[in-house]
């Protein structure tokens, strides 16, 4: 079996040796030894710690992600993009770099740092946490996201001229359902009547188990500022690229002292022509270098881990998934 392509796809997205190893068996079906993942690294030419990048090149990409929402990035972010775009660098090398090229923003990220609420699910799509984020939405970019609450892997992050339609945060639903080929066993959403065709369809799906969150158990409402998971990510969205945008659009709106944006019918459309397309690139960026980086151990976690290793192969972690697949 070739499972090269495997193997260099896992290595691209800055998984270790040993996470890779677990890709392979769990998803793929792939059954090798440590030593023969190395030797086919070595045939490969993937290492980490040699054939570095020219520095003048790695240099380049973060001059371009800082003139965009790379600007938002710490140094870990931007290491993981490093990777993820075929650079091949050390992390503190990363910081070096950014502390020469951006030392002001070094010093405003390390000023902001917060302190979170500890959180607890019992393990992948037990409950999925849906929300909307509004920030964007006076300049016609309304965003939507859904994220799991066991392993913070995002199940979603759409931008579309709207996040009130319910036909379309049902669309998101059921294509996360569809790929993953079963639902959650509860979503968590506030009280917005865009979530009323995701909530008859969870729990259509889950009309006839019999576990304690089936049936009208299944999709629970509360206020949208008590949904924690969903709500904690968006302030790392906001970081990490929201408030760039919002400072963009802010700017367009009072461009020397004129406004350039009125909000009007067709100022909004050509926001939404100009910048929609570019907007979800970044998210999909965003949830790219977010599902694969290294996060801190909680109380169920043992050591730090990935949400996407957290998310596909929980029983390395003495979990299992939660996934409903027999939704007939």
């Amino acid at each position: 079996m070739n499972y090269d392509n495997f193997i260099r796809l896992y290595f691209e997205l800055g998984l270790s040796q040993s996470e890779i190893l677990s890709c392979l068996a769990f998803l793929d079906g792939v059954v090798i030894s440590k030593s023969t993942l190395k030797r086919t690294l070595k045939r490969l030419r993937l290492a980490r710690r040699k054939n570095y990048s020219e520095i003048s090149d790695v240099a380049v990409f973060l001059l371009r992600e800082l003139q965009n929402s790379g600007q938002c990035h710490g140094y870990r972010w931007m290491h993981m993009k490093c990777l993820q775009n075929g650079f091949n660098i050390p992390r503190d090398t990363v910081y070096h770099l950014l502390s020469i090229l951006d030392p002001e923003g070094i010093v405003k990220r390390k000023r902001k740092r917060l302190h979170r609420r500890q959180y607890f699910s019992r393990g992948p799509d037990y409950v999925w946490h849906v929300d909307s984020y509004d920030k964007l939405k006076p300049y016609g970019i309304a965003i939507n996201g859904c994220i799991d609450g066991y392993s913070r892997n995002i199940i979603w992050l759409e931008a579309n001229i709207t996040n009130s339609d319910p036909s379309v945060i049902a669309d998101y639903y059921i294509q996360a359902v569809k790929q993953r080929k079963g639902c959650p066993q509860r979503i968590r959403a506030d009280m917005g009547t865009e979530n009323v065709h995701m909530e008859q369809m969870q729990k259509f799906l889950r009309r006839n188990h019999n576990d304690p969150y089936a049936k009208e158990k299944s999709f629970l409402y509360g206020k949208s500022t008590h949904n924690q998971r969903i709500e904690w990510f968006w302030g790392i969205l906001r970081k990490e690229m929201g408030q760039f945008w919002m400072d963009l659009f802010t700017e367009m709106a009072n461009n020397a002292g004129e406004r350039t944006f009125s909000g009007d019918f067709l100022d909004t459309n050509l926001v939404q022509f100009c910048f929609m397309g570019i907007i979800q690139k970044d998210l999909d960026r965003l949830v790219e270098v977010w599902n694969t980086h290294s996060i801190s151990g909680g109380s169920h976690i043992r050591g730090g881990n990935r949400p996407i290793m957290l998310y596909t192969v929980p029983e390395l972690l003495t979990s299992i998934t939660a996934c409903v697949t027999q939704m007939k």
